[in-house]
């Protein structure tokens, strides 16, 4: 089996795996990296959003034989202690219900956040479209959105 070598939050991980193996199943099953999780397994609802070379892509439809000279950022590097803008906004807005979704609608907003610094609801509504949330936390995700684009402008 290859060993690939990843930088995945900043740090260098040696991992062998199959060279069709998802990078969500490399991160949680042999790096125990569990903040991203397993949704649909098709791309579709983006539980499992991850950053790659700071975009937000779906880590279920990535082979880990494709990210090998690319940074990999998960829920767990966005920071340490949960004091990253958008963290903080999901906290004050008190989004979660379930929370099943919210590391993907966390990864997708801080990507997204990083492209536009001053979105639109409309814009908003667009970048975080991707996401489904069962429990239909939408205008709270909205909201803490916009507050964290007023925090990191």
């Amino acid at each position: 089996m290859p060993v690939y070598n990843l930088k995945i939050n900043g740090k260098s991980h040696s991992v062998e795996a199959d060279q069709d193996t998802p990078l969500l199943w490399v991160l949680r099953d042999h790096l125990n990296m569990v903040g991203t999780k397993f949704g649909c397994g098709i791309g579709q609802c983006g539980a499992c959003t991850v950053h790659v070379d700071g975009s937000a892509t779906r880590s279920c439809l990535l082979q880990v034989s494709n990210v090998e000279e690319m940074e990999i950022t998960t829920i767990e590097g966005i920071s340490e202690d949960g004091s990253h803008p958008v963290q903080q906004a999901w906290k004050e807005v008190d989004v979660p219900q379930c929370g099943y979704c919210q590391a993907g609608q966390i990864m997708s907003a801080t990507a997204f956040l990083n492209e536009n610094k001053n979105p639109s609801k409309s814009e908003i509504r667009d970048a975080m479209s991707g996401n489904i949330c069962r429990c239909a936390s939408y205008n709270r995700i909205e909201r803490a959105v916009e507050q964290a684009a007023s925090k990191m402008s």
